[in-house]
Order: C-alpha cells, then structure tokens, then sequence
C-alpha cells in the first residue's frame, strides 16, 4: 500500500534498540564512581532523548559535579563493551521496516547518539541494511528539543517537513518534531518506560508495539494531523 507520507524518521535509542536501561545503568555506575548518588528515574526524567553535552552540563549544574576530560570517553566505550552482549533490538522492529519499505516510504534515524554509537548499534541488532540513512546532532549546531536535526535529515532526505513522520519516545524528540512542523508519534514500547508517567499531549498518537505501525499508517495522513 502507499503512504503519503514523503519520509518516516526514526530516533534510534529508546525507538530502534532497547538501549535506554542499558546507557542509564552504566551511567549511574560511573556517577557513582565519581561520588554522585543519582536514580534511574532522575536519569529518565532528565536525560532521556538529550546529548551527552546537556547530560554533563546538568550533572555540573544540578549535583555540582564537573566530569572529568576523559569521562565521555569511558562512558562511551564501556556502553559499546556492554551492547555487544546485551543489546538487543525493539521486538518487532525488522518486520515493521520492511512493511514501511513495502508501501514505499523513505526512512531515516536521527539521533542524539555520536556517529560510532548509532552505527555500532545498528550493526549489533542487524538493522544497517533497512536503514542506510543515519543523522547525528553532530551535525548540526544545536540538538533535541531545537528542529535542527530533524529539519536536517528531512532536507538531506528531500522531504517536506509537513509531509515527514517522527517516531520518538523522548520529550525533547517530541518537541523538536513539534517545532519542525513534523507529525510526531510516541513510541513507548522501550523497557526504560515501563511503568512511568508519561507526560506529553494527550492528543498525541502514541505507539506501543511495531505490530501497530502498519494501523497507525493506515490511520494518520498528514493533510489530517497537526
């Protein structure tokens, strides 16, 4: 079936991977290591969607904390050591790409994670070859919740941000779509959101398992949603 959408993106941790417990524990172990006390709720509420950049900059600001010049680096690295064993892709996902793929509608990632971290991942869960076209906040000058990156990807992509789809499971995902004139969709079938409080608009569509993707499609045009 065809879609009349012009582009479908995907954030990638948290939407493609189950990677969000995976990077908050770690990041709590080292905090800790550093003489920070912090929760995985906290980690959730605050960090979720947002580069490392803004994750230091309010570990600085909120738990008087200046990480060390090699503390993204050994977080890095270690997250990668443990997603080699651990990682694991959103169940459903494979086969709701190729249903995208089937209806012929272009899809891409762009995410908060550095280039060798989104590219790792995918690799790990075989998901390279259904999404060859990946977008970092590296590449431009401000990340989620600013359009920037999305806005990026969609030209990149030659789409038309009214026209382009983002699946996201983070509020600041969520408010970048919002502010490139995206539709937006709330993925919340990532392990690191079960049981939480989720707080977006009620009006908006959410997505709790990839089996749907096809209804949700069916579903929403973008001459229809906001």
């Amino acid at each position: 079936m065809q879609s009349d959408w012009d582009l479908v993106i995907f954030d990638c941790d948290g939407v493609l991977i189950d990677s969000e417990v995976l990077s908050a524990e770690l990041l709590i172990e080292l905090l800790t290591e550093e003489g920070a006390t912090i929760s995985f709720d906290h980690v959730r509420r605050n960090f979720l969607g947002r580069s490392f950049p803004v994750v230091a900059r309010h570990i600085r600001e909120t738990l008087g904390l200046d990480l060390g010049p090699d503390f993204e680096a050994r977080y890095r690295a270690r997250l990668l050591e443990r997603f080699e064993t651990a990682l694991e892709p959103m169940p459903g996902i494979a086969a709701a790409l190729a249903a995208l793929a089937d209806r012929g509608v272009p899809a891409c990632v762009a995410t908060s994670s550095s280039p060798p971290r989104v590219t790792r991942s995918l690799e790990i869960v075989g998901l390279t070859t259904a999404l060859p076209h990946v977008f970092t906040a590296s590449q431009v000058e401000r990340g989620k919740p600013a359009p920037d990156l999305f806005l990026f990807a969609a030209a990149r992509m030659g789409a038309r941000p009214g026209r382009t789809l983002v699946i996201e499971d983070s509020l600041p995902g969520l408010e970048a779509a919002a502010a490139a004139g995206m539709t937006a969709v709330r993925f919340t079938g990532g392990s690191h959101l079960a049981g939480a409080t989720l707080r977006h608009d009620p009006a908006l569509p959410v997505l709790a398992d990839w089996s749907a993707l096809d209804a949700l499609l069916d579903r929403l045009h973008p001459e229809t949603v906001a």
